[in-house]
């Protein structure tokens, strides 16, 4: 294996910044206003964004069929990210980002139980130890 990234881990990588730039960011903005409020303002900027995105790359256009699963999937997709984002900024309003962050990643550990149960993924122990020391890190982050 050679020292390079795939193309994954740098996608991964660059999420992982964004998402640690969006909780300083978010932290900020949330501070004087409604976190309910401030999820939909983030929401429509996403929104909006997306969209210029894959008007600029002529995405929009070349999406082709989309099956019934697809959509299913997508939409339940969508549901549990909005979710997701109102419960984290409700959590950023009341709460220091340095805790609420590593309590969110807990997300790494869930991914890894429903990746296991639904998808029949096998993580190596290796992969499984990793994924320990997520959980162990963010409970020793948060225990005073």
């Amino acid at each position: 294996m050679s020292a390079a990234l795939w193309p994954w881990q740098f996608w991964a990588l660059l999420s992982a910044v964004f998402a640690a730039l969006t909780a300083i960011f978010a932290k900020v903005g949330v501070a004087d206003i409604n976190s309910d409020l401030a999820t939909f303002i983030r929401t429509i900027v996403v929104l909006m964004s997306l969209a210029m995105i894959l008007f600029a790359t002529g995405q929009f256009t070349a999406a082709g069929p989309i099956t019934p699963k697809t959509w299913l999937f997508l939409v339940l997709s969508g549901l549990c990210t909005g979710a997701s984002w109102l419960c984290y900024f409700r959590a950023l309003k009341l709460g220091p980002a340095t805790l609420v962050a590593p309590i969110d990643k807990l997300s790494v550990v869930l991914v890894a139980l429903f990746a296991v149960a639904f998808l029949g993924e096998r993580p190596s122990a290796m992969h499984w130890l990793g994924i320990a020391l997520i959980a162990a890190g963010a409970v020793i982050i948060v225990v005073k």
